[in-house]
């Protein structure tokens, strides 16, 4: 197909396609957006004026529409498994906002329908694109700080009582789950993607008397790894007003700490590297108070995926790590027991 641009539908209008509109509005050199659709004719019309990018009225308009090679999915996650198997079914390549799907079967099987019609599949986990990830990855591959010894994930974040005044807000009949799968789930598959899978956990999960919702909004873990290293993990959004998430690996050779955007490398040789990224990553009480470029790299790098056929960046199946994580960490609580993952 040479340089032609990715022609792409996009479905689900409400706040999550906000930084998906501006990001691909700077890249029609790459993609071409064929239309939008949601239910919601107020919320199409919105769109078309805000973004100036064609509307459908009808999800079979882009499902039947041989120009369309791949969805952008921006639905709430109880309805993906569906909306998946349509997309699939009609040969469409899917980016999806995440969780994958609101219990770990389903996002198994949401990924395992995507593999078997051999089509791509990719998670919008965009702080993986962030550049002081991008940085600390590297510099993990290259063994900077040896070998791993600790590692804790902390998000201390806050959502007011607005933004769970929304209807179903906090509910697991929309959201499939907390702030484990709702919130921290950008952080925690950070972590994962630094450090892999803990092998165990151990966790305790509740609600905040602050909020009438049915799911946890505070959660604290302990893991174990494969190599024996240890760690912590706390994720809430009842800590006002927010403060950065914080990632620390401790290692043989020095310690890596990552928080919001900023990035500390301090070596036991003497060495020291400091990296600043650009913004807030969201979690004051805006949850939209981010910046689109990491948003940018994601979908570049699905379209040149689909181009150069091969997986993307942030795969569903590389995105199936922290929700085994997060259904570990769930279970340990609900059960009163450490899980192991091995």
């Amino acid at each position: 197909m040479g340089k032609e641009r990715l022609r792409l539908g996009i479905v689900g209008l409400g706040m999550a396609a906000q930084p998906h509109a501006l990001a691909l509005a700077e890249l029609t050199d790459s993609i071409e957006v064929v239309g939008g659709f949601s239910p919601s004719a107020e919320r199409r019309a919105a769109f078309a004026q805000k973004t100036g990018f064609p509307v459908v009225s009808a999800l079979q308009d882009l499902l039947e529409d041989s120009r369309v090679e791949a969805i952008l999915l921006l639905t709430p996650p109880t309805t993906h498994l569906e909306l998946v198997d349509q997309c699939a079914a009609a040969g469409k390549h899917v980016l999806m906002e995440k969780p994958i799907e609101s219990t770990l079967a389903q996002s198994v099987a949401l990924v395992e329908r995507m593999e078997q019609a051999k089509l791509r599949l990719g998670v919008v986990f965009q702080h993986r694109f962030r550049p002081v990830v991008r940085r600390l990855r590297s510099a993990l591959a290259d063994r900077a700080i040896g070998d791993l010894v600790g590692a804790s994930v902390d998000i201390r974040w806050w959502r007011t009582p607005a933004y769970y005044a929304q209807p179903g807000r906090g509910m697991k009949a929309r959201d499939g789950g907390g702030v484990l799968i709702t919130q921290a789930i950008h952080s925690l598959d950070v972590f994962c993607t630094l450090v892999g899978t803990p092998v165990e956990v151990g966790c305790f999960a509740t609600t905040s008397p602050m909020r009438q919702i049915d799911t946890e909004d505070l959660a604290a873990g302990m893991l174990r790894f494969a190599n024996g290293a240890v760690g912590t993990l706390g994720a809430t959004t009842a800590a006002y007003p927010g403060f950065p998430e914080r990632i620390e690996l401790s290692g043989t050779l020095g310690t890596a700490t990552l928080e919001g955007n900023s990035l500390c490398l301090l070596l036991h040789d003497g060495r020291a590297e400091t990296l600043e990224g650009d913004g807030p990553t969201g979690g004051g009480a805006d949850p939209m108070a981010f910046d689109h470029g990491p948003h940018k790299a994601l979908i570049a790098d699905f379209a040149a995926a689909i181009r150069d056929g091969r997986d993307p960046d942030s795969s569903g199946r590389s995105a199936l790590a922290v929700h085994r994580l997060i259904d570990a960490l769930l279970r340990s609580s609900e059960e009163h027991r450490l899980v192991s993952l091995a």
